[in-house]
């Protein structure tokens, strides 16, 4: 692409990133605001570490989507550094862990300096996800009481989980209005937030979760005022509070306790946390880019270490990757830096002339936002899903989780890699498996010239410890190739390395090429589970799972079989056909199931697993789609019920196609396509009619198929009926048009 035309595309582009950096701003706001209160900070930190972060990060970052800001695996870190380092006295604390974040900035940048971005990959999987739900309960923790209006318990996550009971029994011995104003705040909060996914009216999803909880909160202040005279006003010591003038209130770090143990742990922690924090971020967000763009890891964390630091000097938390409002970014249009640039911009307009409405917000509110989030890291299904991939991978995730919790992030996160390495260990019976190989090259990879396929063999191990090996080389092959990788020389394969492997596999089926894993035949594995550890030595138990069909799913088999149709229940990860349709193109497949297909009409039914976003912001979907292969090409387009705000976050080149002799069918729905003469031709007066008259699905043509989606969550037996009448219906009326097209 030459400069002209990278010029155009970003002027073309800059509609949607203005939308999409103005909707990560209001998620950024009372995140930022929250998360800095979490530390025991004061709350326009948050705010400013991202404004900063977007400014530079924007500039001078190496990834394509990403917002930066404050982080949630830094509230632990930041809330002990403040309250240990200050001994007592949280300002003095706080202008000491400002002297600590600025030296963790240089020591970040110096991390992108000497490219030290693979160190990420040295992480076990499982060992991450303890760490985070470590986290998670930390936060929860002390949020728990101030959502509740109690904001004078302090101490570790595990003391302060333990005065959960003292707090109700105080809340509950003081049974008035005035105390209970708090609460119903903090609880209606999470209420919202917890429903808020369930919500399906795309105007009221146009603002985020944490916005409308600014709005409730704001409200009721106003409310309180107006109506009752200020007689049931939440107490000031609830309430946020903010600079009045923010230029000439700037902190100065202290510097006198740089010599000192606990000034340099505080160091390393704030460094390793975000720097993990920030190259998983990078990661999760590069497989949500329908685009496909590859950050370059060590320009962002030299660019997350000059905002840190200048963050760090003007008063602000730690900017760091954050995962939840870059997949906000990413599903809401965002196509470039631009967007982060925007988002930064956005904030410093609110907090210089929204000051009075953000300090109505009670904390009780911003407490709630951050409970939801510490319970979605800490969820109980994270440990069911890792329980399911093996009982090992259970077991490291427990021990990293116990040990981060009670020991603090850089034991907990050392001791999952000791943990993890020792299993591998005790799995194979043999330290010298990876003693005598781990600095050994394991992979050798060359390209077939009768083929043109790239082929890799990786012999001895492949795990945590040398993933990075097998890695350096699939980056080195261009996407669109066909690749081989052959595990038979291989006597080991863990979990981290099967997870890893399923990205680069969707990525590469996205670009057009492919990689086949060979040589694992002769491997067993701990559970049924795809990511679970391989490995050729003697197996050890197997989890027994069970089979048995639910009264769904019997009742798919029988209305398959009472219209001739064949049903296959099994989870299948044969979903290329999909990834073609821009319905997918931010969002991950992960398998189809529960199959219902008739070959002589080409139609195939299914259950989807898929997702959008990544981490915490990761939302599981399962919802029911219909694929027909049609027998000749129509347009390419897309038709789905309009609203105001449609195609705003659309990621297609698609052209918006209205109907001047239909004015009622454009009205109601949204149809864009590529070609809008062939569209206008193919919506006749016949076409337009059947879809006024029959009910709402989501449609999208490719060419040669066609998916129709039913709702945003799987479909009832007679709903499965409806949708199999409705597509039986249009493929006839398409049938009738190109059938006499073909005979003339």
């Amino acid at each position: 692409m030459n400069k002209e035309s990278g010029v155009i595309s970003f002027l073309s582009s800059l509609p949607k990133n203005i939308f999409s950096g103005f909707v990560v701003s209001l998620v950024a706001l009372p995140l930022g605001l929250g998360l800095a209160i979490a530390s025991e900070a004061p709350p326009i930190a948050g705010v400013i570490a991202s404004i900063v972060g977007g400014i530079i990060c924007s500039i001078f970052g190496g990834s394509n989507l990403t917002i930066t800001g404050p982080g949630n695996g830094l509230v632990v870190v930041l809330l002990y550094s403040i309250t240990s380092l200050g001994n007592g006295d949280l300002y003095q604390g706080y202008l000491y862990t400002l002297a600590a974040i600025v030296f963790s900035g240089v020591l970040m940048f110096l991390f992108g300096v000497f490219r030290l971005g693979a160190l990420s990959e040295f992480f076990p999987s499982s060992s991450l996800q303890g760490m985070l739900a470590a986290i998670g309960i930390g936060i929860l923790a002390k949020q728990l009481h101030v959502m509740l209006g109690v904001i004078t318990v302090n101490g570790t996550p595990l003391k302060v989980l333990s005065k959960i009971p003292d707090t109700l029994s105080f809340l509950f011995s003081n049974l008035t209005l005035y105390s209970w104003i708090p609460v119903f705040l903090g609880l209606f909060s999470l209420v919202v937030l917890i429903f808020y996914s369930k919500l399906r009216n795309p105007l009221f999803r146009i603002i985020p979760a944490p916005m409308w909880v600014i709005i409730f909160a704001v409200g009721v202040s106003f409310y309180l005022e107006v109506f009752t005279d200020g007689l049931y006003n939440i107490s000031e010591s609830l309430m946020i509070h903010l600079p009045k003038n923010i230029a000439t209130n700037i902190p100065s770090p202290d510097y006198s306790l740089i010599a000192s143990l606990e000034f340099i742990t505080t160091v390393i922690s704030i460094t390793l946390i975000a720097s993990i924090e920030s190259l998983l971020s990078i990661k999760a967000v590069d497989k949500l880019d329908p685009q496909k763009r590859r950050s370059n890891v060590n320009k962002d964390l030299r660019s997350l270490g000059v905002a840190t630091t200048l963050s760090g000097l003007i008063g602000g938390l730690p900017v760091v990757t954050v995962i939840a409002r870059s997949s906000v970014n990413v599903n809401n249009g965002g196509s470039n830096r631009a967007s982060n640039f925007v988002h930064a911009m956005f904030l410093l307009v609110f907090i210089l002339v929204f000051q009075d409405l953000i300090e109505r917000i009670a904390l009780p509110s911003l407490a709630a936002i951050l409970v939801y989030t510490g319970y979605k890291l800490a969820a109980p299904d994270n440990f069911i899903r890792i329980l399911k991939i093996g009982k090992e991978q259970a077991a490291i995730f427990i021990a990293t989780f116990i040990i981060t919790l009670t020991n603090g992030i850089v034991f907990g996160i050392a001791t999952g890699i000791l943990f993890t390495f020792l299993i591998h260990v005790y799995l194979n019976n043999s330290f010298f498996l990876f003693s005598r190989n781990w600095l050994k090259p394991n992979v050798l990879m060359y390209l077939e010239a009768e083929t043109g396929n790239y082929y890799l063999s990786v012999k001895n191990f492949c795990s945590f410890l040398n993933f990075f090996k097998l890695k350096k080389n699939l980056d080195e092959v261009p996407e669109t190739s066909s690749v081989i990788i052959d595990f038979s020389l291989c006597d080991f394969v863990d979990h981290t390395v099967m997870e890893g492997l399923s990205e680069y596999i969707r990525v590469f089926e996205k670009k057009g090429g492919g990689i086949e894993v060979i040589g694992l035949d002769s491997h067993s594995a701990n559970t049924q589970h795809p990511f679970a550890i391989r490995k050729s030595l003697p197996s050890f138990d197997f989890f027994k799972f069970q089979n048995n069909l639910t009264k769904r799913q019997i009742s798919l088999k029988n209305f398959a079989k009472s219209q001739s149709w064949s049903y296959f229940p099994d989870p299948s990860l044969e979903t290329k056909l999909l990834e073609s349709f821009e319905y997918f193109k931010t969002k991950t497949i992960n398998y189809q199931y529960n199959e219902l297909t008739k070959n002589v009409e080409g139609f195939s039914l299914f259950d989807l697993s898929y997702s959008e976003g990544a981490f915490i912001a990761k939302d599981n979907l399962l919802s029911t789609f219909l694929l027909i292969k049609t027998k000749y090409a129509i347009p390419v387009f897309i038709i789905e019920k309009d609203f105001i705000f449609s195609g705003l976050g659309d990621q297609t080149n698609y052209n918006e196609v209205n109907f001047e002799m239909y004015p009622d069918f454009s009205n109601r729905f949204f149809l864009s396509g590529v070609n809008s003469v062939e569209l206008k031709k193919l919506f006749d007066a016949e076409l337009v009619f059947f879809f006024e008259s029959h009910a709402y699905f989501r449609i999208e043509s490719s060419g040669g198929k066609i998916l129709i989606k039913g709702k945003s969550r799987l479909l009832s037996i007679q709903e499965i009926k409806t949708l199999i009448s409705f597509a039986k219906e249009l493929m006839l009326l398409l049938n009738k048009k190109y059938g006499s097209e073909n005979n003339t």
